[in-house]
């Protein structure tokens, strides 16, 4: 066993998603049945998956909606009460699914002519509560965070014109942000395409990771967060109510 070498084979994962086996064999310098004993015994491990002719990064599964809601919960309270003060009364708003923007339905009470455009199944019962026109996706129905996602969903937003969007996040990189599932990332870079003004409602814990597949550049729209924002992004990340 040779730590050292699952440490650079992980860490070239992590920077890359993917690698082929001639990559590692280059980069490690040894041989093409040295690296498939390494990948076999990462993959026993669950670090990696192993597909035809290289590896990629076993992401952890994605938690459920009802999970998420009680994880940074603080945070995501403060997050979405700063967001709520960018929506302007007569707006057609599009609320992604999530818990974080979840948490700002309630500050829509009170706001007048509010039209709401989302794929957040789980948002309807608190939407239907303050009694807002909402416009739900169609497509197909992704149970575990309450999302409706894919072609459906896409192709129903495209009917759409948006003033406000507030979208989730799972991670957020110099790269920019980034969600582990491709079907959810079709919908939030469409949104972001087809919306006047874009807000990324993210806590702190998403800073500097990176997900599956990125969405949206840093600069396509305004990040809000109750986090100090790492050095090495503070200068090309937009910040939410600061010019």
């Amino acid at each position: 066993m040779n730590v050292r070498r699952f440490d650079i084979i992980l860490n070239l994962l992590k920077e890359k998603k993917n690698v082929t086996i001639q990559e590692l064999m280059d980069k490690l310098n040894v041989s093409e049945a040295t690296i498939r004993r390494d990948l076999t015994f990462l993959e026993k491990k669950e670090k990696i998956k192993r597909v035809h002719g290289g590896a990629i990064l076993n992401e952890p599964k994605e938690e459920n909606i009802i999970s998420k809601k009680s994880i940074h919960s603080t945070e995501k309270e403060k997050i979405a009460k700063k967001a709520s003060e960018f929506i302007m009364n007569n707006s057609i708003i599009y609320l992604d699914a999530g818990s974080t923007i979840e948490a700002l339905i309630k500050y829509l009470k009170g706001k007048e002519n509010i039209i709401v455009i989302t794929n957040g199944i789980t948002h309807l019962e608190e939407l239907n509560k303050y009694e807002i026109e909402t416009y739900l996706l169609g497509g197909e129905a992704k149970f575990i965070t309450g999302a409706t996602v894919g072609i459906g969903a896409v192709l129903s937003l495209r009917t759409y014109n948006i003033d406000l969007a507030f979208l989730g996040a799972n991670a957020i990189s110099e790269d920019g942000y980034s969600t582990p599932d491709p079907k959810e990332a079709m919908i939030k870079n469409e949104v972001v395409k087809r919306s006047k003004k874009v807000y990324f409602l993210c806590d702190s814990s998403k800073f500097n990771k990176k997900s599956f597949i990125n969405f949206a550049a840093l600069d396509d729209g305004e990040l809000v967060t109750e986090g100090e924002i790492p050095e090495n992004l503070k200068n090309k990340i937009n910040l939410g109510g600061k010019k």
